[in-house]
């Protein structure tokens, strides 16, 4: 895919495939028999769909930096470095219909909201903050419930509980649903977080929770907890669990495809853990910061396995055309750079009235 000096991390500017990293990808899909199965089952036509997600949800975050170093916007929470860990699993899921699951995405799985069918154009008019945006203008955490995109606050945990709630009322009304949502490895130490995993599987609930391990919390290293490694945490609640490569979309895709499967017949919720790695700052104001907490060589090391390039490098492997990823980057630069002038159109004509403030608020 294309790489833009101005708005990519460095590591990703020049990049391209190394042999060790593209072998440590091939051996990844075929380390479990259970998710090769599922990685295998999959046509093309799912495969290069998982391809645009990716490229949807980088080009989704580049558009969003080219507003804050042209002044459009003050600061955006960027993605970079994890899109694996959303479109994964998102695409593990049944995104249209009547029966379409929910997720709860956090800000940084904004990708979540365009693969489940919501229109770019909405998600970049919430940053905008106008009142055509699906909050109206009140709130850039985006999402829509006819889209099955349950629109978070700022994700302390808070949703965990919310989510099991959602997944509650599936198993009461007999339905074939799945709930969905990430949480940030800095957000596993808030009590919501347990008491809503804890409610989940008491009740054997149809719901999937994803500790997304970026390795930081706001601007605090991943030194938090003493009660041994994310990968003990099921346990501790009676759930199924897994890691997954958070770089690595079809192994995200396939532990998700697992444990949803597993809701779905019956056998209640599973707590995943994807590693991974924010290439950026917690947002784009502290991306200085970011780089001096640690060590260059730990950003070098993550930046040779862009979830993106990877996933390219393999599906070239497989026997896909060159051609054929063109066109798909080509049409999905093109839909993003329309919904990006759409949205930028609504500032001028569909700003809030001061009157709409007071609507919808209760209390």
């Amino acid at each position: 895919m294309k790489r833009f000096a101005a708005y990519d991390p460095p590591e990703y500017q020049n990049w391209t495939a190394a042999p060790e990293q593209l072998r440590a990808y091939r051996e990844r899909i075929d380390a479990s028999d259970e998710r090769a199965e599922v990685i295998r089952a999959l046509s093309q036509e799912q495969l290069l769909d998982i391809y645009a997600g990716l490229l949807r949800n980088r080009l989704h975050d580049v558009a969003l930096k080219r507003w804050v170093k042209n002044g459009v916007i003050s600061k955006a929470w960027l993605g970079v470095g994890e899109e694996a860990a959303t479109i994964g699993p998102v695409h593990a899921l049944r995104r249209s219909g009547p029966g379409r699951d929910v997720v709860a995405p956090m800000i940084r799985n904004s990708g979540a909201c365009h693969e489940m069918g919501m229109p770019v154009a909405d998600i970049f008019r919430s940053y905008l903050g106008t009142a055509d945006s699906p909050s109206m203008g009140r709130d850039l955490h985006v999402g829509h419930l006819d889209a099955g995109v349950l629109p978070p606050i700022s994700h302390v945990g808070d949703v965990v509980p919310v989510i099991a709630g959602i997944a509650l009322t599936f198993k009461q009304r007999g339905e074939d649903r799945v709930g969905l949502t990430w949480v940030g490895d800095g957000s596993t130490k808030t009590g919501a977080f347990h008491e809503g995993v804890n409610f989940a599987g008491v009740h054997r609930l149809p719901v999937i929770f994803i500790i997304q391990n970026n390795q930081v919390a706001l601007g605090t290293r991943l030194t938090q907890h003493a009660a041994g490694s994310f990968e003990d945490w099921p346990a501790m609640y009676g759930l199924a669990g897994g890691v997954f490569d958070g770089n690595h979309v079809l192994d995200a895709y396939a532990a998700t495809r697992i444990a949803a499967d597993r809701a779905r017949a019956g056998e209640g919720p599973s707590l995943l853990v994807g590693e991974t790695f924010r290439m950026g700052g917690h947002a784009t104001h502290d991306e200085r910061e970011a780089r001096s907490m640690f060590d260059a060589e730990l950003f070098a090391s993550w930046g040779r396995r862009d979830p993106v390039g990877l996933y390219e490098a393999w599906l070239e492997e497989e026997g896909v055309a060159r051609g054929t990823l063109d066109d798909i980057e080509a049409r999905v630069t093109a839909e993003i750079d329309a919904a990006a002038e759409d949205a930028l159109r609504s500032r001028e004509t569909a700003m809030p009235s001061p009157e709409s403030a007071i609507v919808g608020v209760y209390g």
